[in-house]
């Protein structure tokens, strides 16, 4: 027998993504359990029955969230070749993926919770672990271009991984504010601007090295083309 004030047809996991949505959307202080139940088509009773609290509920929003969004923004970070590269390639899917019209734009875990909030601090607690850990992220890939030989020793991977994260939750907050696709590539741009003084001469050889050899081998395979039909 279903529990009271659940649908029969309840889907916890359809009910954990609309509710992420309303999360996204407002925030958890701005999200109330009015707005929570009516996007879950459950009542309150059925919340608790299913999640436990409004901050339990949150907490698996946001784990549901990093599983789900933005996750071409690491991939493209930990598999492009260069450091370079893979910085303007985590940008420019930032741009991508908080700029999107058909869900709520900028980041969950850029803005779920800015202040102390009725949980107690839980919640912004553990928006600040996810975020470290996305700075993380954006160290170690440095720190592996540094071991490659792509950056110079002495380049100062904490530095560079707080500017581009930085970067990165403003353009969490511009997209809240309606910024398009558009002007968030233009502080992709800008950005960008800044790795040469920040990564030095070093790392620009570096980057030209890969990026002409790639255009040798296209080159390189097109002259065999070429020989082939003469023969």
């Amino acid at each position: 027998m279903p529990e009271r004030g659940r649908p029969r047809s309840f889907d916890r996991t359809a009910a954990l993504r609309r509710a992420m949505e309303v999360f996204w959307a407002k925030g958890y202080e701005g999200a109330s359990l009015s707005d929570l139940t009516t996007a879950m088509g459950i009542n309150s009773p059925s919340l608790y029955a299913a999640f436990g609290s409004k901050e339990a509920l949150f907490l698996e929003a946001t784990d549901l969230y990093t599983r789900v969004e933005g996750s071409d923004i690491w991939t493209t970070l930990e598999e492009t070749p260069t450091a370079r590269l893979a910085i303007e390639g985590f940008l420019t899917q930032t741009a991508k993926a908080y700029s999107q019209t058909d869900r709520p734009q900028g980041c969950l875990i850029a803005l779920g919770a800015l202040h102390q909030d009725s949980s107690q601090g839980l919640i912004c607690h553990d928006l600040r672990r996810r975020r470290a850990e996305n700075h993380m992220a954006l160290k170690r890939r440095l720190e592996r271009a540094v071991a490659e030989g792509e950056l110079p020793a002495d380049f100062d991977g904490q530095t560079a991984a707080t500017f581009f994260a930085t970067v990165q939750h403003g353009m969490s907050i511009q997209a809240r504010d309606g910024a398009t696709h558009a002007a968030l590539m233009a502080t992709v741009a800008g950005a960008m601007a800044a790795w040469a003084t920040l990564a030095g001469a070093r790392a620009r050889t570096k980057h030209q090295s890969v990026t002409n050899s790639g255009l040798c081998d296209r080159n390189s395979s097109g002259l065999e083309h070429g020989l082939e039909d003469v023969q």
